[in-house]
């Protein structure tokens, strides 16, 4: 029977594994804490990240690389894929191999696929949307997009991870997939910064909405389709992250812009992935002057009210 190796024991990739185990396959679930696999396979629970998903039969937890499975999916953090895809491509190359995480990485700023496709792996899809691990792995109705240039591979792939609970959507545009789900994160930082700051829902919707634009000027200037960014994996997904305190990088935001002294011990992708945008920004010659505002609070060279002047007294212009 084929089997799908889920690697990432973190909460995405279990609230995957539980999914992709809805038909029946055999599904492994990957994690380097040896300790933390032996648990969550007698305990049959991630009690560290998705407490209250118990774990689907027919997933093994486990912490050496299985072999025999014909479908991989990497769902560990942006800025730590690539050394793992360097260290353990030879496990991966007669098979395809699904990317989740929704980050820009290192110094050029690379894609997922840009990344896994530098090691010599061809079959590559990219899966990204408005979807949280817990209501994922729970099995709540999400629809995601599933990103293929190999139109036969996309196809195949979405049959077969397709379940009640989720729903995937094929699109031919992995580069906009991939920005979409990786720029979001930069505006719901900005968005959780102005409701933290306590300038109300009205600043919210303008970042969410000027947010967007700033994505689709730079996607489509790197060769995205433009209607990429206006699907599940653009604006569905910003739509998600920007108001819910569910998003790390909302809750991330909110934080600094409360000025709190206590910090998300979780991965938060848009803090990374806004200095990539900015340098990406300059690249390409787009204006971003929501992710730059992003990336000058963070790397303290400006406070949040001086970010927020900044950007109140823009040259006015057309929408």
């Amino acid at each position: 029977m084929s089997s799908v190796l889920v690697i990432g024991a973190g909460a995405f990739g279990t609230a995957l594994a539980n999914c992709f185990a809805a038909k029946g396959a055999p599904v492994h679930l990957w994690g380097r804490d040896a300790a933390q696999i032996d648990e969550m396979q007698r305990f049959r629970i991630n009690q560290k990240r998705l407490p209250d998903v118990p774990l689907a039969a027919s997933v093994t937890c486990v912490s050496d690389l299985p072999s025999g499975f014909d479908l991989a999916v990497l769902a560990l953090p942006a800025q730590q894929s690539e050394h793992w895809l360097l260290n353990h491509t030879t496990h991966l190359q007669d098979c395809p191999l699904i990317l989740t995480a929704k980050g820009l990485a290192g110094a050029d700023a690379a894609t997922q696929t840009d990344l896994a496709a530098a090691t010599g792996l061809t079959q590559l899809a990219i899966l990204s949307g408005p979807g949280f691990a817990a209501e994922i792995g729970a099995g709540k109705p999400t629809a995601l997009t599933l990103g293929c240039a190999d139109a036969a591979l996309g196809v195949q792939l979405q049959e077969r991870l397709s379940v009640a609970g989720l729903r995937l959507y094929l699109s031919d545009d992995p580069l906009g997939v991939q920005l979409g789900g990786a720029l979001k994160n930069v505006v719901a930082l900005a968005c959780g910064i102005a409701v933290g700051a306590g300038f109300g829902e009205s600043a919210r919707a303008a970042l969410l909405t000027r947010g967007f634009a700033e994505m689709q000027r730079l996607a489509q200037a790197m060769g995205a389709k433009p209607e990429t960014l206006t699907g599940l994996s653009g604006l569905g997904d910003l739509a998600l992250t920007c108001g819910s305190a569910q998003s790390r990088n909302f809750r991330e935001g909110l934080r600094i812009g409360k000025a709190s002294a206590k910090s998300d011990s979780l991965t938060i992708e848009g803090i990374a992935t806004a200095t990539a945008a900015t340098k990406l920004a300059a690249r390409h010659s787009v204006e971003m002057p929501i992710a730059q505002a992003v990336t000058d609070v963070l790397d303290g060279s400006i406070t949040v009210t001086e970010a927020l002047t900044s950007l109140l007294h823009r040259p006015l212009r057309k929408e």
